[in-house]
């Protein structure tokens, strides 16, 4: 199972794939009537062409589609690709899935993202967003105390809410929300899976969702290792 493990209770899966650096080249040249039975050096050029030239169709006949258990924090990220997928200039990809669990209708133990005393990072010294160095233990274990007792109250006040009768859509309201994990389907074309690891593999991403991008660069990389070369700038 392509299952690899990401944070401290998050992870990433392969569900499933269709392609590979062959259907790509072989896409791109049927415009010709031409074909390829075997991935050579010339079908490794021509996809050197046509990321260098920027001629993306042939990047969308290759699909994915992974299952993401992450904080709610990087889901919500993550989510822009979806939203921007049909409208990004220049990837004309409408092909994009995402389902999520729900909890409306999941009433599972929730899980959170509770990063360790050597975890937290100070604000950044140029910047409005993302994140600094590593902040002391001292202080980083205050916070991470800080972090547990909010979660347990907000527990207890959703199980409380649900014993005494009021629906999960709207106990759901007790839980602390952006270090809740959620799980969801993503399905996307390599070109659109691409956009994103340019862009969350990059040093200013959110550290977290950069975690999450490696893990989905290497599950990639097994199936379109030609592909992922040409189209990723930040290796």
């Amino acid at each position: 199972m392509n299952i690899i493990n990401v944070l401290d209770n998050g992870y990433v899966r392969l569900v499933d794939h269709m392609g590979s650096d062959l259907s790509i080249v072989n896409a791109a040249r049927v415009s010709y009537a031409k074909e390829s039975k075997e991935f050579s050096d010339r079908d490794a050029r021509l996809i050197q062409f046509l990321a260098r030239e920027g001629h993306t169709s042939p990047f969308r006949h290759a699909v994915l589609q992974f299952e993401i258990y992450a904080p709610l924090m990087v889901a919500r990220q993550w989510w822009k690709y979806i939203i921007g997928s049909a409208h990004y200039e220049g990837t004309g990809d409408s092909l994009e899935a995402w389902n999520e669990s729900s909890r409306r209708y999941v009433t599972e133990d929730p899980t959170f993202y509770i990063p360790s005393s050597t975890e937290w990072r100070s604000k950044p010294k140029n910047s409005k967003q993302g994140s600094g160095d590593i902040i002391s233990w001292e202080l980083g274990e205050v916070y991470t105390k800080k972090l547990m007792e909010y979660i347990e109250i907000g527990m207890k006040n959703y199980e409380a809410a649900l014993e005494s009768g009021i629906c999960a859509e709207q106990a759901r309201l007790f839980l602390p929300s952006y270090g809740m994990y959620v799980r969801w389907y993503w399905t996307a074309s390599l070109q659109s899976v691409s956009h994103f690891l340019n862009q969350r593999l990059a040093h200013d991403a959110q550290l977290e969702i950069q975690e999450y991008a490696k893990v989905i660069m290497s599950l990639c990389r097994e199936y379109y290792p030609n592909a992922l070369e040409e189209l990723i700038s930040t290796k």
